[in-house]
């Protein structure tokens, strides 16, 4: 195929069926939305290219124009290479949790990067939320475009990747297994999907840490569910307009260890080097497996590649010392006396919610 700019090859990615590491261990067969094949290799070039271009029609976006975003990483690149197609600035505010390979990407690409403190609360002024809109307020001639609140980031996602699961699956999918961050790729996707078929389960997908969860379940925002968590581009620490919490059937929680084990798997078992909340989206399918019967057809969407974590969880050296693996590079137990430490820990910071705290590891 010929294209006249890399933006016409985003989207139509495939379906890959996993039966390596699902097939003898879950009934139903699984596949895996691989959105790591976008030319920016994440699915965030679906959502930056449609907010942009939705922009550009509503005139909100002029020329030589400087474009602003408060990102883990993966919107910023795909927002640094549109600006470099259409010729304009791009300055993204990140938090320090984001690795060196994710910025050196995003500097490559002609980005200016603000690094922000990932433990600073959304209203903190040196926030990456608080940082993004003071850049926004100061510089002429610019548009922050506010993935959690700009609802054409789900529309990308309705317009794109809903109808290539329906049409790829024949209308035969059961199950959509997707990563609540922003809640783009999750609610758009979503949204048609129950269009087609209303009995489409919608599995959300959340980080220990995050207060997703508790908010879909009591509609409660509860900051007392704040910690930090090592998983990018998954969970929350605000509630973002563009997770359609009505739309989700059940929402499932996976921690740091669990995703990083599950994404290495991943890569050693079907050759599919993913991002790391990859294995987070795989590891809730297999929290759900005894639900799924033969006659099931599960989708669960891979947002991005594992190029961006070579020194996270595709390095032994870090995932030993998180405790996550031996020396000896085998999957790493938990001590009684190591238990023993995290109990105390955690029923000093946390007191009354112990038990949910443990569930991290």
């Amino acid at each position: 195929m010929r294209y006249d700019s890399v933006l016409q090859a985003i989207g139509n990615t495939p379906l890959i069926r996993l039966d390596r590491i699902c097939g003898t261990r879950i009934s139903a067969p699984v596949y895996g939305k691989m959105e790591s094949m976008n030319p920016g290799q994440s699915a965030k070039d679906r959502a930056a290219l449609y907010m942009i271009e939705q922009a550009e029609r509503k005139g909100r976006i002029q020329a030589g124009a400087t474009l602003i975003e408060a990102t883990s990483g993966n919107t910023g690149f795909s927002i640094a290479m549109i600006a470099a197609i259409k010729g304009y600035k791009c300055i993204l505010t990140l938090t320090d949790k984001a690795g060196p390979e994710k910025q050196a990407l995003l500097k490559a690409l002609g980005a200016k990067i603000v690094l922000c403190p990932k433990d600073a609360a959304p209203e903190d002024p040196e926030s990456y939320y608080s940082r993004a809109e003071e850049l926004a307020g100061t510089i002429p001639n610019s548009f922050y475009l506010r993935q959690n609140w700009n609802l054409d980031n789900s529309g990308a996602h309705y317009h794109s990747t809903g109808p290539e699961i329906w049409k790829d699956t024949e209308g035969k999918v059961t199950h959509y297994v997707c990563c609540a961050g922003t809640g783009g790729t999750l609610s758009g996707t979503a949204r048609y999907l129950k269009e087609m078929n209303p009995d489409i389960q919608v599995i959300g997908v959340d980080a220990y840490g995050s207060v997703l969860k508790k908010y879909w379940q009591t509609g409660v925002f509860d900051a007392d569910e704040i910690f930090s968590w090592k998983v990018e581009g998954l969970g929350k620490t605000i509630i973002p307009d563009n997770v359609a919490f009505d739309l989700i059937d059940e929402f499932i929680k996976v921690g740091d260890r669990a995703a990083a084990l599950r994404v290495r798997e991943l890569a050693q078992r079907e050759g599919l080097l993913l991002g790391y909340s990859s294995g987070a989206a795989l590891e809730a399918v297999f929290s759900i497996r005894k639900q799924l019967t033969p006659e099931d057809v599960v989708v669960v969407l891979f947002p991005d590649h594992g190029s961006k974590y070579l020194g996270k969880v595709f390095n032994d050296g870090w995932m030993q010392e998180q405790g996550y693996l031996k020396p000896n590079g085998e999957p790493a137990t938990y001590s009684v006396k190591h238990l023993q430490r995290m109990y105390r820990v955690y029923k000093r910071m946390y007191g009354r919610k112990i038990k949910q705290r443990l569930n991290l590891v």
